[in-house]
């Protein structure tokens, strides 16, 4: 299973338990750990690495080239970082056909395999729309970025992607240029983005299993008549993720899922605690 990660040396701490709760609730999935970045230290990389050694994963970090990024427009706060994961499929070997991206702002509850492995038919991506939030922000966004009324607004935390696909039918100065014509309408980068271009070819897939938004417990429950209770989740939902700017890590953190979340957190600094040379 190719998972991928774009980030910095601030969000290992949040990685590393994602990665925890990937590996003691699917312990026999064999993950080969991607990481797109710019200038991560060695000592970060090396410690990394060990991490997933210790799950017998691999790790290959990437370093993106700035060639790549001659013609990108940078938006207000956002880096070149913003473009990492819309150009995975020039930036992963092309050998790696499939990866499964994922913040590190997410945890794992049970297997991935049923995402990994889902047929994409030609799609470009796999994403979830958050149900729980659409009624309201669904047509907003697609007023916003010009997009069909038949397509939702994916979120980008959680992308399966075809890299063939992508490399036969997507080029980088397609991305830029739409970033530098539309600058001033964008709100969140590179998920706009994504939107914007490819919501067309983007496989829709359940948000309550795949890419559940913890702030929206009630509007998911109210949505199901009841049916997704908190022992529903815990039972059928296999990505959680904390959205927005709250993070549950910040010691001021409030939430239905927080205390979750620190738990896992605490069970990850013990593993690491007991690693050899850790």
């Amino acid at each position: 299973m190719n998972l991928l990660v774009t980030l910095d040396e601030n969000y290992l701490g949040p990685l590393f338990t994602m990665l925890y709760s990937l590996h003691i609730n699917d312990p026999q999935a064999k993950v080969h750990l991607w990481l797109i970045h710019s200038a991560m230290p060695p000592e970060a990389l090396e410690k990394t690495q060990h991490y997933c050694r210790s799950f017998g994963w691999q790790f290959t970090p990437l370093e993106a080239e700035d060639s790549l990024f001659e013609g990108a427009p940078v938006l207000r706060y956002y880096t070149k970082a913003m473009y990492y994961r819309l150009l995975a499929f020039c930036i992963l070997p092309e050998q790696v056909d499939r990866v499964l991206y994922l913040d590190p702002d997410t945890l794992i509850l049970n297997p991935l395999s049923p995402l990994y492995h889902l047929p994409l038919e030609g799609m470009l991506y796999a994403a979830c729309c958050h149900t729980g939030l659409s009624q309201i922000t669904g047509p907003v966004n697609r007023a916003r970025l010009h997009s069909s009324e038949d397509t939702g607004y994916f979120n980008s935390g959680v992308l399966l992607m075809d890299l063939n696909t992508q490399r036969q039918n997507i080029q980088p100065n397609e991305i830029f240029d739409y970033a530098r014509a539309h600058a001033s309408e964008l709100i969140l980068p590179d998920q706009d983005i994504l939107n914007a271009l490819f919501a067309e070819r983007i496989l829709p897939v359940d948000d309550t299993l795949y890419n559940y938004d913890v702030r929206q417990y009630d509007a998911y429950r109210l949505l199901s008549s009841g049916e997704k209770t908190m022992d529903w989740v815990m039972e059928n939902t296999a990505i959680l993720h904390f959205c927005g700017r709250f993070k549950p890590w910040t010691p001021s953190a409030r939430g239905r899922f927080v205390a979750l979340y620190k738990h896992y957190a605490h069970l990850c600094r013990q593993y690491m605690r007991q690693l050899p040379n850790s």
